[in-house]
Order: C-alpha cells, then sequence, then structure tokens
C-alpha cells in the first residue's frame, strides 16, 4: 500500500509541476500559483517518503503519512467544491483519496491470527 500510494502522490504532485497547463485544464486554473507548486512539492516529497518505506517501522510511518495525507485532501475537496471555489473535477480526487484511505484501512486491519491471544 505504501508503494501504491507513494506513486500516487508522487505522480499528482509531479503533474503541476512538469506540466502546468494540463494540471489546469483539468482542475481550473489557479491564481496563487506559488500555492499550487508548494502544494505540488509536498505531495512529491510524501510520496517519496512512502516509495522509500522499506522496514516494517518505515511502514508505519508511511501509512500514517499517507492516510494523514489523504484525509487532508478529502476534506478539502469536500468542503471547497460545494462552495465553489474550486473545480467539481476535484470530487474524482476526493474519491481516490477515500479509496486510498480504505485501502490502508483494509491492509493495516489485524489478521485472524493476530487477534487470538495465547490461553
Amino acid at each position: 500500500m505504501a508503494k501504491v500510494h507513494g506513486t500516487v502522490n508522487l505522480v499528482g504532485g509531479a503533474w503541476p509541476l512538469l506540466h502546468r497547463r494540463s494540471f489546469e485544464a483539468v482542475f481550473g486554473p489557479k491564481s496563487d500559483r506559488w500555492l499550487m507548486y508548494t502544494v505540488a512539492g509536498l505531495l512529491t516529497s510524501v510520496g517519496y517518503a512512502q516509495l522509500s518505506a522499506s522496514t516494517p517501522e518505515h511502514w508505519t510511518q508511511a501509512r500514517r503519512l499517507g492516510v494523514l495525507t489523504a484525509s487532508t485532501l478529502l476534506v478539502i475537496d469536500l468542503v471547497y467544491v460545494p462552495r465553489g471555489v474550486i473545480r467539481k473535477t476535484y470530487l474524482l480526487d476526493a474519491v481516490a483519496e477515500a479509496a486510498l484511505i480504505a485501502g490502508w484501512a483494509f491492509v493495516s486491519r489485524p489478521t485472524e491470527a493476530s487477534d487470538h491471544v495465547p490461553s
């Protein structure tokens, strides 16, 4: 899951950095480009950190970073689309962020073997 979410964040963050015009064609023109570039850089950094996870401790950190990042983006999407501040295409992002959170929940759930406490 760390690799999947890391790839999503890395690609999503790199997109406006590499081709601003196509990003703005989908998600609308940005008046504060510095903010777009800041968020893009942060998502790229988070994605890189998630992709670098190689031990159980790193995976725990990748999960924490992923769930918090996805939750933040999901809330922003769900608050600002209805207000008309950002385009409705951000609802596609909301679905993706919710799916990533669900993915983390699925892979993080206890297995049946670890549910039993030895007597």
